[in-house]
């Protein structure tokens, strides 16, 4: 790690400016309780207030002099900082910085991207991978004069102040430009009037269940699973799978415009806009919907995105252990729709030019919320570069 920046920092391994006290909590004593879950993410605090309980088990004791750090790999940066006494999971390290060593400081260098990386590399075990805490107490750590960490500190914490404030402005302007799109989508079928009728799916489309294959790297046709629906019911281009030509391979050709509803599984309901020219075939857990002439299937779709279509769809697959949501309770969707057809391609050519422009909008956001994230990342790494 470079510090030519200032010659008197040095570096010492990690055990030599912090102990990890795996001191048992004592049974009967009520202090909060602290586990994995309770540790929010990359940003050190602890989420809502922590249960008050008495538990007869050897989990750690810990105090606001120690630094809170989860070795379970695969959560995403659990270190916290507590201001009380209490006591913790057995997967979260009470690390007591040495009295050269700002308690801070040694939780900016842990939450630190490398740092991470190194930890999660030392992880071993294949249900529960855990860090091997042997192996990172002897780590590299930089240890700067106190003065100087507590400097770096202070740059650190009024920064990212500041970045948090920006980044929370950009997350809510994300949510609201989403909220304004469904509030719009929401309007136009519950604000429907004279020219606008209610009918049944069934007595307007037809239902065809997919094709059942396994599928592979390569073949004569993609196969379009329920997992090559995106968050926005479009085709994703990503780890695409195909299968091979067979008998009745007609039945199941897609065309372009396609309506494909999930009907089992987390994705139970969610309609994909399947819009390809690739010759495709859809597999057994989709249900094809094939609208009459007059209906607009893109006006279905849109309409399968408001809470009208997901409230029936509770309501139909209710009692369901497993999510289901086969064509007989498909056919039982009741859509609202103009009659006239022109009527029904106006509103998707409005919903369309809305779509467009909310998903702008909520790419530059998320492009902000990214930065921001990456800006934090580079800070810390100037930080324990020396070069703050």
């Amino acid at each position: 790690m470079h510090t030519a920046h200032y010659p008197d920092w040095q570096t010492k391994n990690l055990g030599e400016v912090c102990d990890i006290e795996k001191v048992q909590h004592k049974t009967g004593n009520n202090l909060p309780y602290v586990g994995m879950e309770d540790i929010e993410s990359n940003t050190g605090r602890l989420i809502g207030s922590t249960k008050i309980k008495s538990v007869l088990s050897s989990t750690f004791y810990f105090t606001s002099s120690h630094v809170l750090y989860g070795r379970l790999c695969g959560y995403l940066n659990k270190v916290a900082l507590p201001n009380f006494k209490g006591h913790c999971s057995t997967e979260i390290f009470p690390i007591k910085p040495l009295p050269r060593t700002d308690k801070k400081f040694l939780f900016y260098w842990l939450s630190f991207d490398e740092t991470v990386k190194k930890i999660n590399k030392t992880c071993t075990g294949t249900r529960m991978p855990r860090a091997n805490m042997k192996e990172v107490l002897n780590f590299e750590f930089p240890l700067p004069p106190l003065p100087e960490q507590k400097r770096i500190v202070k740059i650190l914490d009024e920064t990212f102040e500041n970045v948090a404030r920006a980044k929370a402005n950009a997350e809510k302007n994300l949510r609201n430009s989403k909220e304004l799109f469904e509030s719009y989508l929401q309007s136009v079928f519950t604000s429907s009037g004279d020219g606008w009728e209610e009918k049944k799916v069934d007595a307007i489309c037809s239902v065809e269940y997919g094709y059942t294959e396994k599928a592979k790297n390569k073949g004569d046709y993609r196969f379009i699973r329920i997992t090559d629906t995106n968050e926005n019911g479009l085709l994703m281009q990503e780890n695409k799978m195909y299968i091979d030509s067979f008998r009745e391979v007609d039945k199941y050709i897609l065309s372009d415009g396609d309506l494909l509803m999930a009907r089992t599984g987390a994705s139970a309901g969610n309609v994909l806009l399947f819009e390809s020219n690739e010759e495709s075939v859809f597999a057994s857990y989709l249900i094809r919907m094939k609208f009459e002439k007059e209906v607009s299937s893109k006006l279905y779709w849109y309409f399968s995105k408001s809470k009208l279509y997901w409230d029936q769809v509770r309501q139909l697959s209710a009692g369901s252990a497993q999510p289901q949501f086969n064509g007989g309770a498909l056919k039982q969707i009741v859509f609202l729709f103009p009659k006239s057809l022109k009527t029904q391609k106006q509103i998707v050519t409005r919903l369309n030019a809305l779509s467009a422009q909310t998903k702008k909008l909520e790419n530059i956001y998320q492009h902000k919320i990214d930065n921001l994230d990456e800006l934090k990342k580079s800070i810390l790494a100037q930080a324990f570069a020396g070069k703050l």
